[in-house]
């Protein structure tokens, strides 16, 4: 083996080491690899190993769901790193900017829920006794299914 595989093996993590290290479980490394999030390299014993950089992918995925982005999304954005590079912080910035309409709505939709959570859920769907005087003659079927008036279509 050369030098320079044995540098290279001596600063590559175990599954278990990102794991402790990053607050994951074993199977959320797997699940983010097999979704293409994050990479591993593999032994000659077939075993993982990942580069230290994978640490702050990983706080990336997790911040970046902690608020609500979803995975594809999350990929989408790694993928607009140059070469699979892990997310500085002014590409933090930069994609978490393009989310933040985005999360502008959900939390706009969670006030108003929280303020009519006790009145109805915005439905339309005359369930409640309240939804008949809120909602007669169901008019905001028109609008579509589910909860209109909470997204905003009613």
């Amino acid at each position: 083996m050369s030098d320079i595989n044995r540098e290279l093996r001596s600063h590559d993590l175990t599954p278990g080491d990102v794991s402790r290290r990053a607050g994951v479980a074993i199977s959320a490394l797997h699940f983010y690899e097999r979704e293409g999030l994050i990479e591993s390299i593999r032994t000659a014993g077939n075993q993982r190993r990942y580069h230290r950089d994978v640490l702050r992918r990983v706080a990336f995925i997790r911040v970046s769901q902690s608020v609500g982005i979803s995975l594809a999304d999350i990929r989408a954005a790694l993928a607009t790193l140059p070469e699979g590079r892990t997310p500085t912080k002014a590409d933090w910035a930069r994609l978490s900017g393009g989310w933040r309409a985005e999360l502008e709505t959900r939390i706009a939709q969670l006030q108003k829920l929280r303020d009519t959570l006790d009145d109805c859920i915005g439905c339309g769907c005359l369930s409640m006794r309240s939804c008949a005087l809120a909602n007669p003659g169901d008019v905001l079927e028109q609008y579509g299914d589910g909860p209109v008036r909470l997204m905003g279509r009613g």
